[in-house]
């Protein structure tokens, strides 16, 4: 049986808050940008609110909802919403969502406002014959007039592995395996996972090595594709052999512990260790040292003819 547990949605926080670069690509992707990857991006707080939830037994229960990622670059304000299911209540949420946003720049005079609605789009995790292509939020006048607020949903079933490459669209590749979520708890042959997440790890170590993705970025992408792994798998006899393709350990996801607070010569192991394992060259090894640890070149060297041999 699958766990019970919010791992879907504890991975897209995890990315957002630590890793909100990574989402402009995203952002490029769904609305039609063109943002550079050194695009300054700011998180806005997400207030909380009430809102009624069905149960399953058909009452209503209150509870509070927060929205998962708004954001603003320059004048312009996202709403991303990551859903692993369909939810029969999310187009009345992003109304919600959408009013708490907007009215934090609201302008008004006496006897006027303006309220300046975010784009928005909800990623669906996974696909089913209800999931909408389109979420829309219909606003009735009372003198009859109707303003449609809409937008075109992303499902990441719909994207190939090489798409997501191209646009380095990172924050999806985490997800990506859900779609074989059936052959993956069932005794189903799991050979075309293996091999997009194969392609996947070869194609993030390539990007890492271009650095196009940071040290802390490679590392916990990886860790999180294991979290959903095992979310999935949840210890059945595939789980080993999917997460040791993205090397065997399923991260903390704290970046930090690429450099652990700790001895200088144990951050430099580490740092060694991570630049062999992703098949950098010694010239890169003693780059990411000196800059990391701020190590002078001989020293550098010296960290690396020590631990170098001993991991080899």
């Amino acid at each position: 049986m699958q766990k019970k547990t919010p791992d879907y949605d504890n991975v897209f926080k995890t990315m957002k808050s630590k890793h909100k670069r990574l989402f402009i690509s995203v952002i490029n992707d769904t609305f039609g940008k063109n943002y550079p990857m050194d695009t300054k991006i700011e998180t806005l707080p997400s207030e909380g609110y009430l809102t009624e939830s069905e149960t399953a037994d058909g009452s209503k229960d209150i509870e509070e909802q927060i929205s998962d990622f708004v954001i603003k670059i320059g004048s312009e304000i996202y709403l991303l919403e990551c859903q692993s299911y369909d939810d029969g209540s999310m187009a009345i949420r992003i109304a919600e969502y959408a009013f708490i946003v907007a009215r934090q720049f609201a302008t008004w005079d006496i006897g006027h406002a303006t309220i300046p609605m975010p784009r928005f789009s909800i990623i669906y995790v996974k696909r089913t014959d209800r999931t909408p292509k389109k979420t829309t939020v219909t606003f009735t006048l009372p003198d009859g007039q109707t303003v449609h607020y809409e937008s075109d949903n992303v499902i990441l079933e719909e994207f190939t592995k090489e798409y997501i490459v191209e646009k380095r669209l990172f924050p999806y590749i985490p997800f990506y395996i859900a779609r074989y979520e059936k052959e993956l708890t069932a005794e189903n042959s799991i050979e075309n996972a293996v091999k997009d997440l194969e392609y996947f790890r070869n194609e993030m170590i390539r990007l890492h090595k271009a650095n196009e993705l940071f040290d802390n970025e490679i590392v916990d992408l990886m860790g999180f594709v294991n979290t959903i792994i095992t979310h999935i798998t949840n210890g059945n006899q595939n789980e080993e052999r999917l997460v040791n393709i993205m090397g065997g350990t399923v991260i903390e996801t704290e970046s930090e512990k690429l450099i652990r607070k700790g001895s200088e010569a144990g951050g430099a192991k580490q740092i060694i260790e991570m630049g062999q394992e992703f098949g950098l060259d010694d010239a890169a090894i003693l780059e990411r040292l000196q800059g990391k640890l701020g190590l002078s070149l001989e020293k550098a060297t010296a960290y690396l003819e020590q631990y170098g041999k001993a991991l080899a």
